[in-house]
């Protein structure tokens, strides 16, 4: 029998969120995709996050869950070139027509951008709130002064998260971005936990049979290991995207703590580099 799936804390928010949760971009098939979000809620893997720059998705998502949408933490996001104060309140009131909800989890800054200025953005996330269309809001790809300057815009107000590239073969975030996080309460989402335009780790190399070897001595799959090693920071949370029922089920499995050794012998091999990077 499988494990209940792992929750934890979202940041000082304090709701318990599924560490491993389903991400929806660039999903190509449909029908598939609806049947492994259903799968994936089934196996507790509720958090689940969207875009308005992920054509189709919400549609998608509202399909697949929509009925279960109590169940869900629910999360979407605002594009930089919508994010004015106006631009910001219309973008999450027609994310919510599309997903068939009266309001959102965590509505997100999908990137930061100059076009409009964050005190704009963040006086509609705020009066979001109070209007009760999101329960909290966030940022994307946000490196540290960038998170100074929205913090300090929100006002009354915190960010719940930043959503963040972060995978085995780039650990930035771990230099700066997740130490902030973790000072001021703060949850990191790793969108692309597998990697990003170079795919998974290559298993030919010395980095990928030392992830294959963890994987054999802890009787799961090198992709289960890393979602492991990424969440094993109790504010880090994961979100990969699954179109496949058998994908979704070994996501589930990556919920679970590393021993000291594995996290030592990954550490090694795939060493940090500072800096934040995104897709």
């Amino acid at each position: 029998m499988r494990a209940p799936m792992l929750r934890r804390p979202f940041g000082h928010t304090g709701v318990d969120v599924s560490v491993i949760g389903q991400g929806t971009w660039q999903l190509r098939d449909r029908r598939a995709a609806a049947e492994a979000l259903r799968v994936g809620v089934d196996l507790g893997m509720t958090h689940v996050d969207t875009a308005e720059l992920y054509r189709g998705s919400e549609e998608v998502v509202r399909e697949a869950v929509g009925e279960r949408r109590d169940e869900l933490f629910l999360v979407s996001k605002v594009l930089p070139r919508n994010a004015s104060y106006k631009g910001t309140l219309e973008a999450c009131e027609a994310s919510l027509r599309r997903l068939g909800t009266d309001r959102l989890d965590c509505y997100l800054l999908h990137w930061w951008s100059d076009e409009h200025p964050i005190e704009e953005t963040m006086r509609a996330m705020g009066e979001l709130v109070d209007r009760g269309l999101t329960r909290f809001v966030g940022v994307s790809n946000l490196d540290v002064h960038e998170l100074e300057a929205a913090r300090s815009a929100l006002g009354r107000h915190r960010l719940a998260c930043n959503q963040v590239l972060y995978h085995l073969e780039e650990r930035g975030v771990e230099a700066e971005v997740l130490p902030w996080c973790k000072a001021h309460g703060l949850a990191l989402v790793a969108y692309s936990p597998f990697g990003s335009t170079g795919g998974f780790v290559d298993p030919r190399t010395a980095r990928g049979k030392t992830l294959a070897d963890v994987a054999r001595k802890l009787d799961k799959t090198p992709r289960q290991v890393a979602l492991a090693f990424l969440t094993r920071d109790p504010c880090v949370f994961a979100i990969p995207k699954a179109e496949r029922v058998a994908h979704v089920r070994d996501n589930a499995g990556g919920a679970f703590e590393l021993p000291a050794w594995a996290v030592e012998e990954l550490d090694r091999a795939f060493p940090m580099e500072p800096g934040l990077r995104f897709l």
